[in-house]
């Protein structure tokens, strides 16, 4: 397998993969060697971050492990699956239109197109358990970020943006095109609750604002 390394600071090891796939499967390599110097391993898009105990081991030394990591130890990952209901209607989805004007399609047809696509999630951020979902079907692709972000962005959210769909767990500014909201809780800070992890998988299922209601609260179930 194709590998690029740098060093990352003096605490952390960034290596470049050829694919998401593959940054995914050689961080479970990463982790499962469980070297002594190990601190965290964080996989992003086609990259993975590894951070060391700087007292116990040199970064040139970091390097030269990760290339030397064996490739057999690239198992094939199946991550979750996580199915999340989505009330795409009225005020849950403010920016549908401008989606769907912008994709020259009708809002149905937008969610259509959101729903029936899984999604690979291939890094957390921005704020925690963000989940970054790739890709989008080319017809949804190309959609800008609003010209002014919110100052507010309700959690559960579900924007898109670029090639990108992703979903606000708490409450913060945003830019994306907010298309629909899910009634269901995807990350407790306070109870260190984040089930959507790199590798998962993501899909959305339309439900009216009676369901929306119904499950307002309720926590995305771990199986």
């Amino acid at each position: 397998m194709e590998l690029e390394t740098a060093p990352l600071g003096d605490q952390a090891a960034l290596a470049h993969l050829p694919t998401e796939p593959d940054a995914v499967r050689f961080a479970a390599a990463v982790r499962a060697a469980g070297p002594p110097w190990l601190q965290d391993v964080v996989p992003a898009y086609a990259s993975v971050g590894v951070f060391f105990d700087a007292d116990a081991i040199r970064s040139a030394a970091v390097l030269d492990w990760l290339r030397e990591l064996p490739v057999p130890q690239l198992a094939e990952l199946a991550g979750r699956n996580h199915k999340i209901p989505v009330c795409y209607a009225g005020e849950f989805g403010p920016d549908l239109d401008r989606v769907a004007e912008h994709c020259q399609l009708s809002p149905d047809d937008v969610i259509r197109l959101h729903t029936e696509t899984d999604y690979a999630v291939h890094a957390i951020g921005f704020v925690p358990g963000f989940p970054y979902l790739g890709y989008l079907p080319e017809p949804l692709c190309g959609v800008p970020r609003l010209p002014s972000p919110r100052v507010r962005v309700e959690p559960g959210s579900v924007g898109l943006t670029g090639r990108q769909t992703g979903l606000y767990p708490l409450p913060r500014p945003g830019g994306w095109n907010l298309i629909g909201r899910t009634p269901l809780t995807v990350v407790n800070v306070a109870d260190g609750f984040f089930p959507i992890r790199v590798g998962d998988r993501v899909r959305f299922a339309r439900i009216d604002e009676g369901e929306y209601h119904r499950l307002a609260g309720e926590r995305l179930s771990v199986k």
